[in-house]
């Protein structure tokens, strides 16, 4: 019984942290990047329902710039530059980036000389971490590689993610 009580304990902890991570990440000052974390989700107008709706994403882990905050809507602008606001709750901290330009390499190493792994399209979304001197991890789906960073959308120039 009371090994029952410890683990539904350490369970609600953890899941408490990653709820009050992710408060966090949504209230951060602006401007930062954050994903779309639904399958749909409504960008609107203004910051409120009762906006009207001038898109509708359906692409989980799209990258999104937040550029404004009012209460529990965000402003974001997304990869092509269209600017609205979306529900806080929508929005993920985890990050990601897509494709832009040309196809890209997905290196073993963050170098130009480095084996490569895999290639990806424009308009391929991958989660991205590690990024430093120009490279960033980029992980499509479980294959992943270094890519240069000035060839995704996702991240400022010369920015470091850990």
């Amino acid at each position: 019984m009371r090994l029952r009580t410890v683990l539904g304990m350490v369970i609600a902890m953890t899941l408490g942290v990653g709820a009050i991570a992710e408060a966090w990440a949504q209230q951060r000052k602006p401007p930062y990047f954050a994903s779309i974390s639904a399958g749909k989700a409504y960008m609107r107008t203004g910051p409120g329902r009762n906006y009207p709706a001038s898109w509708l994403y359906q692409r989980a882990d799209l990258p999104v710039k937040v550029v404004e905050v009012y209460n529990d809507w965000r402003k974001v602008e997304d990869p092509d530059g269209t600017q609205g606001w979306v529900l806080a709750t929508l929005l993920s901290a985890q990050r990601t980036a897509i494709v832009v330009g040309a196809v890209v390499e997905m290196r073993d190493d963050p170098r130009f000389n480095a084996r490569i792994n895999w290639r990806a399209a424009p308009g391929v979304v991958g989660r991205i971490s590690r990024c430093q001197r120009g490279w960033c991890w980029f992980d499509v789906k479980g294959r992943g590689g270094y890519v240069e960073q000035n060839r995704i959308w996702g991240t400022d120039p010369g920015e470091e993610v850990p």
